[in-house]
This record gives structure tokens, sequence and C-alpha cells, in this order.
């Protein structure tokens, strides 16, 4: 097992280097004169060359790398320590603060919309699936199938409009108060309008990627079920409900983790188009807004952070495939 960490942790740091590192290229590229950009109107070409001096435009590619991912600008000259962590991911010229700050800001909304959902995708999908595929072909499989189809065919941003239409327009017209329009409102500031700002932003990803974990289950259900250990359990006398459950559904979970890494990893590089319904101050909308106002910084840190949430829960993937099958190793 240790083994196997220091491994994936190797390949964690590899690949956050390469990313980071052509992160860096695209912003030198794209911000080939940052200390003009900096500078005030009409400031004298010795103020320009100060300015550019104390970003360490003037060091090898090198020293410029290390700056960009271990200390923030030193835009007034100031000094500053060896390190800093989080590192600053350069400079955001349109916000004036680091980049890594101007995330930060924003990263609590996007993991609270993205955990959340994930849990209430999972308790809607796989006790529906489990049943789809306990009692195939019957009444309960079709019905979840029309389900998933349903699920499928709504885009994201027309089933928000709809929730923010029924359940908070139209309640609002007739005089109950329910949902709020949107915002976000911080857990440690007040947990109970932290989710109540967030129970329709929650559903309408959930209800999109329910059905679709509904189909996965069924299937994956319906493949483990016919296998030789789950004859041998039934043939020895064990009860129905912990051939499924126990010996089944364990099994049968792994393409759900593995698809559920991937969703919940996505969203956690910004669930753009369900923040910019709900007007959620996330990650998504940041980067959506960067593209606008052309802060190519601040798109390129979002890049890199949405890199970091895919390897890094790639890996925890494969630890919870060692808990749920004991036929994989991770030696």
């Amino acid at each position: 097992m240790l083994r196997f960490l220091l491994r994936r942790f190797g390949y964690l740091v590899f690949v956050l280097f390469v990313i980071a590192l052509v992160s860096f290229g695209l912003n030198s590229i794209a911000n080939n004169n940052p200390a003009a950009l900096l500078a005030p109107r009409g400031a004298s070409a010795e103020a320009i060359a100060q300015i550019k001096a104390n970003l360490h435009l003037n060091d090898p590619l090198y020293l410029q790398f290390w700056h960009f991912l271990t200390r923030g600008p030193d835009i007034r000259g100031t000094k500053s320590g060896l390190m800093q962590w989080p590192p600053s991911l350069g400079y955001s010229f349109v916000k004036q603060r680091p980049v890594t700050e101007v995330i930060l800001d924003k990263l609590p909304a996007t993991i609270s919309l993205a955990l959340g959902a994930m849990v209430l995708w999972l308790a809607i999908a796989l006790p529906i699936g489990v049943l789809a595929a306990t009692k195939a072909r019957s009444l309960l499989d079709r019905v979840s199938t029309f389900f998933a189809l349903v699920g499928l065919s709504f885009p994201t941003f027309l089933l928000g409009l709809l929730l923010l239409y029924v359940f908070y327009y139209q309640l609002t017209t007739a005089g109950f108060n329910v949902f709020p329009a949107g915002g976000y409102v911080a857990l440690t500031t007040d947990p109970l309008e932290w989710a109540h700002h967030l129970i329709l932003p929650w559903f309408t990803l959930a209800l999109t990627e329910a059905a679709i974990y509904v189909r996965v289950t069924r299937s994956s259900m319906l493949e483990v079920l016919g296998e030789d250990y789950i004859r041998t359990a039934r043939a020895k006398g064990l009860p129905e409900r912990r051939v499924v459950y126990r010996h089944g559904l364990r099994s049968a979970l792994t393409p759900v983790v593995t698809l559920a890494g991937l969703d919940v990893a996505t969203l956690l590089g910004g669930a753009i188009v369900t923040e910019q319904v709900f007007g959620l101050d996330g990650v998504g909308r940041l980067a959506v807004l960067s593209v606008s106002d052309g802060d190519l910084p601040v798109v390129v840190g979002v890049t890199l952070v949405a890199a970091f949430f895919f390897v890094f829960i790639n890996v925890l993937v494969d630890l919870v495939y060692a808990l749920l099958d004991a036929r994989v190793r991770v030696d």
C-alpha cells in the first residue's frame, strides 16, 4: 500500500508540474508586457522598468517559473519570503491580486455544489439502479429506463431555469417565499442558509446526473449477478438481500466509482452552467468572467486547479477500488 501511495503521489507531482509548465508558458506568451499593464497611465519608462524588475521579468525563464510557483509578484519592491503556500500561480492584472487568492475565494461555493450534488445523485440513482437490476424487465425496470431517458434529455441549464421558474418565481408570486433566487452563503456563516441556497442547484445537477448513474448501476449489477460466485452464494442458501447488497453491489460499484470520480473532478474544476444560472460565485463563474475580461492568468490558474482535482481524485478512486473489490490489489 505504501509503495502504491508513493508511486501515485509521484505521478500527481509530475502531472501537475507539466501542467504548471504549460500554464506558465501560455501566461508568459499572452502577457508579454505585464509591467505596462500594472503601471499607472502615463508612467515613465523608468517606472515601468522598475515594475518589470520587481516582477522578476529580467530573470532567466527557469527563475521566473520558480517565482510563478512559489512567490507572489513583488510589485512594490518589498521583500518576500523564499516560498509561500499556496503558490501564487501568477498575478491577475484585472483584479490586482495573486491568482491563488482569487481562486480560493471562489472555491468553497464550487466544492459545496459538487459534493452536495454527488451525495444527492448517488442517493437517488443507486437504489433505483439496484432495484431495476434485481427486477429486470419488470414495470419498475421500465419506469427507471423512462426516468433515465428523460433525465438525459434535459440540458442542465434548461432544468435549472425550470426549477427557478416553478420553485422560485411561481411560489414567490403566490406569496410563498420558499427558495431564494440564487447566491451563496458560506457554511461557516449559517449552515441552514448554506443548504437553503444550494437546494435547487443540487437538484439541478443531481437529476441530470442520476439518470446516467441509474443505467450504469443497473447494467453493472446485471453483469455481477450473473457471475459464478453469486450463483454459488445463492446455492449455499444465503439470503437474497445479503447476496445482492453484500456480495453483488460491492463489485458492481466499481464503474460507478470511476464515473463519480470523473464527474466530481469536472464539477470541482467549475460547474459553469449551474453557477451561471443560479448566480453562484464559484470557480466556473470566475472562469467565464475571466475569459470575458481577458484575464488569462486566472483562466490558466483555474485550469491548473481543475487538473489537480482530476489527478488527486483518480488516486482516491484507485484506493476505493481496493476497498470495494478484494480482487483489486494496490501493490
